[in-house]
C-alpha cells in the first residue's frame, strides 16, 4: 500500500500539504503571556522542517484561564506578534493553527489575579489552590470568550483553531463526574455535563464561519476510575460532530489525576525539582512526587488501541491520532488504519526537521530517548530537548535521564 504521509489532506475548508501536525505541546515560550522571538523561531523551524501544520499551544481564552507564567494568554494587543509568525509560517509552506482553552482549576491567584474557577467549588492538590463553581451567568460569558478567541485567531492569520475539551481543563472539567458535582443543567448525567462544551463550540463553529477549520481535542478516556471511561468519551465525540466541529484530535488523560496517561513514561522528578522555583514546592514534590505522579508504560502509538474504536465509531470525520509516534513505520500504520493525519510533539521538539527527513529517506526515528526531561522542565522554563541544549546539565539529572532512557529503550 502506498504511503499517504505526504499526500496533501483536508480538515474542513483547509487543506494541508501533508498529514503531520506539530501536537500542542505547551512549549512556556510566551514570556509575560506574549509570543517571544524563541516562540516565533521554534515555529518557524517547524515549517521549515517540513510539517503540513504546526499548532501554537494552549492559548487562554481569558486572564482566568491561565496556567503558567509563560502562557499565551489571547487578547488585541498581541494579535500583530501573532499576525507576523503566521505569516512566517505560511512563508514556508504550512499551515498555522492555535489551541484555544481554559484551565480551570489547574493555577492559583498569582497567575489568573483571581480565585481559579472550576466546573464546582473544592479543592485541587496539583496546583494546589481553592477553586470555585462558575454561577450560570458566567459559564455564559466564558462560553462567548472561546468565540472571541477564534475572532483573535482569525484575525492574527491562523488557519485552524484547535478546542482544548480535554486533559481535564475547563471544558473536561464541567464533562467529567471526577470534577463536576453540579446540580443544575451543567451537571449530573453526560447530557448535562455536555452543556457547556456546546456552548463553547456553539460560539466558536459561528466565529470560525465557513472558511476556518475547527478541531477538538477530546478525551478517549479520563484514565482513572471516577472519570469518564471509553464509553462516554465516545458519546462526547459524536456530540462534538454534531457541533460541526471539522475534525478531532484523540486523546486522553488528567492531568490534575493521571497526567502521564497522556504522557506516558515516567516523571523525571529530579528535573521537575530542578528547574521549579518555589522552595515548599519542590520540597514536597521531592518528598512525594513520585507517588503524586505515577508511571504509566511507555510503548509507540499507545492511544492507537483505544482510537481505533473511535474510527469505527465514527466513519465520516477526520480523526487525527496523537500519542508515542516516533517513527516512519509507526505513523504509516496509523494512517493505513484509517487515521487522516498524525500529530506530533516530542519527535519535532527534538528534530524540528524530522518530517523533511523522513520525507528524503535520511531517517526513519527520531532520536528521542523518553526520558520526559522535556516535559519536566516545562512547567518551570521553555520546553527543550536534552539533546539541543548548549549548556551542561547537572550529572544528577544526566544519570536520570540516562535511567529513563534505558527504561524504555530496552
Amino acid at each position: 500500500m502506498e504511503s499517504k504521509l505526504f499526500t496533501p489532506g483536508k480538515i474542513g475548508p483547509l487543506t494541508i500539504r501533508n498529514r503531520t501536525i506539530r501536537s500542542a505541546a505547551f512549549e512556556n515560550m510566551a514570556y509575560g503571556n506574549s509570543p517571544s522571538e524563541t516562540l516565533f523561531k521554534y515555529h518557524t523551524s517547524v515549517a521549515a522542517g517540513g510539517v503540513g501544520m504546526t499548532t501554537v499551544a494552549y492559548a487562554s481564552v481569558t486572564q482566568s484561564g491561565l496556567s503558567f507564567a509563560n502562557q499565551l494568554w489571547l487578547r488585541p494587543e498581541i494579535i500583530p506578534e501573532l499576525r507576523r509568525l503566521t505569516d512566517a509560517i505560511h512563508k514556508e509552506g504550512a499551515a498555522a493553527s492555535i489551541q484555544i482553552g481554559h484551565c480551570g482549576n489547574m493555577s492559583h491567584r498569582g497567575i489568573t489575579k483571581c480565585t481559579p474557577v472550576s466546573a464546582s467549588t473544592g479543592f485541587n492538590l496539583y496546583s494546589p489552590t481553592f477553586h470555585r463553581g462558575l454561577t450560570e451567568p458566567e459559564i455564559l460569558e466564558m462560553a462567548k470568550e472561546f468565540g472571541n478567541g477564534v475572532r483573535l485567531a482569525r484575525e492574527a492569520g491562523f488557519d485552524c483553531v484547535e478546542v482544548h475539551a480535554g486533559h481535564g481543563y475547563l471544558i473536561s472539567q464541567f464533562l467529567s463526574p471526577y470534577t463536576n458535582r453540579r446540580k443544575d443543567r451543567y451537571g449530573g448525567p453526560l447530557e448535562n455535563r455536555m452543556n457547556f462544551m456546546r456552548l463553547c463550540m456553539e460560539q466558536v463553529m459561528e466565529a470560525a464561519g465557513d472558511d476556518m477549520a475547527v478541531v477538538a481535542k477530546t478525551n478517549m478516556s479520563d484514565g482513572f476510575k471516577g472519570g469518564n471511561g471509553i464509553e462516554e468519551g465516545l458519546v462526547i465525540a459524536k456530540e462534538l460532530k454534531k457541533c460541526g466541529v471539522h475534525g478531532l484530535v484523540l486523546s486522553g488523560g488528567f492531568v490534575s489525576k493521571a497526567p502521564m496517561y497522556v504522557m506516558r513514561g515516567a516523571m523525571p522528578i529530579k528535573t521537575l525539582t530542578h528547574y521549579m522555583t518555589t522552595w515548599w514546592l519542590k520540597y514536597g514534590v521531592k518528598m512525594v512526587g513520585k507517588y503524586m505522579i505515577p508511571t504509566v508504560p511507555f510503548k509507540e502509538a499507545y492511544f492507537l488501541e483505544d482510537a481505533l474504536k473511535f474510527r469505527e465509531a465514527i466513519p465520516d470525520l477526520p480523526l487525527i491520532y496523537v500519542g508515542g509516534l516516533v517513527a516512519r513505520d509507526k505513523i504509516d500504520m496509523v494512517l493505513d488504519s484509517g487515521f487522516e493525519f498524525v500529530q506530533m510533539g516530542r519527535a519535532l521538539l527534538n528534530d524540528p526537521s524530522f518530517v523533511n527527513k523522513l520525507k528524503n529517506g535520511e531517517c526513519e526515528r527520531c532520536n528521542c530517548g523518553h526520558s520526559n526531561y522535556c516535559i519536566g522542565r516545562m512547567y518551570t522554563v521553555e520546553m527543550a530537548c536534552h539533546r539541543n541544549l548548549t549548556e551542561k546539565l547537572p550529572r544528577r539529572l544526566e544519570k536520570e535521564i540516562d535511567r529513563l532512557e534505558k527504561r524504555w529503550n530496552r
